[in-house]
């Protein structure tokens, strides 16, 4: 597409832009410091977060029959926090029965576990758990503007920043838009059976129809704004990462945690935006800032050709691996003021995990390959 290249310095799509400003040779994920020096995911907010994740892999592990080998792949892994933190959260005999693999474009860090392999790409024919935390939200995809008659075009953007609309989105871009994200007349309803996952109220997906008045089965609602400025993320490359990562299991399950949205509930300009050293800022693709966008994690659910797909809220599902955030009881302290103190503090890092207005808003995605869904108990 004409988007994908341009003049050194001239305008292109914020695909190329984004890909080139994260990714590239100077690009912001190849820096020292890694992600957690300009934001916090919740991997680095609590060790509790692993240890739940360590739990759900252990659900897996017993759906496939406690394998001889059972693999953890860890997508986007910054710089392996998450399966360190996992790896060390098994249990003895299940651990020594787990491949971790770490897929980061970004070299190895030095002093990680050397239990963990290093790869740029999620390894093939895996049996277990694939965990994708923050990842969807950076695969770069183009973004979509409406002119002063309401035609969606592609926003162009050059390295400062600056931004200028370019041809009318064409072809699978502007079907995904037509289908997922309309810009004018109306919001779209998410078909298909099981992968359709709409936003029930306590953040559940449902097959065929999401509750909560939001979206009724094939049925665009009315009630989205038309006009000019109107901005959409056409999610299409998403969709595309997330069928191929599934892909890669032969059995175990495929989760995806991100910041989430679903069909009735798009945001009318869109949420591309820039972070750098632990604040918002303007996305601008010169390496220099983390760009971001949220995720149509419904679309992404209907694009994998396989059944049982879900939704949750990470509090739900956090909460079905064991994390509530309740405060333990105050006899403890008199029997046991340390051990208090320190339930205390853990039952505040679980609190934030699972927060209303915070983490526990994030989307989970879970997708089975094969197996049973291990996290039926989170409503």
């Amino acid at each position: 597409m004409a988007t994908e290249a341009g003049a050194e310095g001239g305008p292109r799509g914020w695909r190329a832009a984004t890909r080139a400003a994260l990714y590239g040779p100077d690009g912001f994920y190849r820096g020292p410091e890694g992600p957690a020096g300009h934001f916090r995911t919740s991997v680095h907010a609590s060790p509790l977060f692993a240890g739940a994740v360590a739990r759900l892999l252990c659900r897996v592990d017993e759906a496939l029959g406690r394998p001889a080998v059972l693999d953890f792949v860890d997508m986007a892994a910054g710089r392996g926090e998450l399966a360190a933190g996992v790896l060390a959260a098994l249990p003895a005999d299940v651990a020594a029965r787990t491949r971790v693999y770490a897929v980061e474009l970004a070299g190895r860090p030095a002093g990680l576990d050397r239990r963990i392999e290093w790869r740029a790409e999620p390894p093939e024919r895996t049996a277990g758990l694939l965990f994708a935390n923050e990842w969807l939200d950076n695969v770069p995809l183009e973004v979509a503007e409406t002119d002063a008659e309401g035609v969606p075009r592609l926003v162009l953007v050059r390295d400062d920043g600056t931004e200028l609309l370019g041809p009318p989105v064409a072809g699978p871009e502007a079907e995904w838009l037509a289908r997922w994200w309309p810009l004018a007349g109306g919001r779209p309803a998410a078909d298909g059976a099981e992968a359709s996952a709409g936003e029930a109220e306590d953040g559940q997906a449902t097959g065929g129809q999401a509750t909560g008045g939001e979206v009724t089965g094939g049925e665009a609602v009315p009630g989205a704004t038309s006009g000019p400025g109107l901005r959409a993320e056409i999610g299409l490359p998403r969709d595309l990462a997330w069928t191929s990562a599934v892909g890669t299991l032969a059995r175990g399950l495929a989760v995806a945690v991100d910041y989430a949205h679903t069909a009735g509930t798009r945001p009318p300009f869109g949420t591309l935006t820039g972070f750098r050293k632990g604040r918002g800022t303007a996305p601008v693709p010169d390496g220099s800032c983390d760009i971001t966008a949220h995720v149509a994690l419904d679309a992404c659910a209907a694009a994998c050709p396989l059944p049982g797909a879900r939704l949750l809220r990470q509090r739900a599902a956090l909460r079905a691996l064991g994390l509530t955030g309740s405060r333990p009881p105050l006899t403890l302290a008199s029997t046991d003021p340390a051990g208090y103190v320190r339930a205390l503090a853990a039952a505040s890092q679980a609190a934030e995990l699972v927060a209303p207005g915070g983490f526990g808003d994030f989307g989970w995605l879970l997708q089975p390959v094969g197996i049973p869904d291990v996290l039926a108990d989170a409503v």
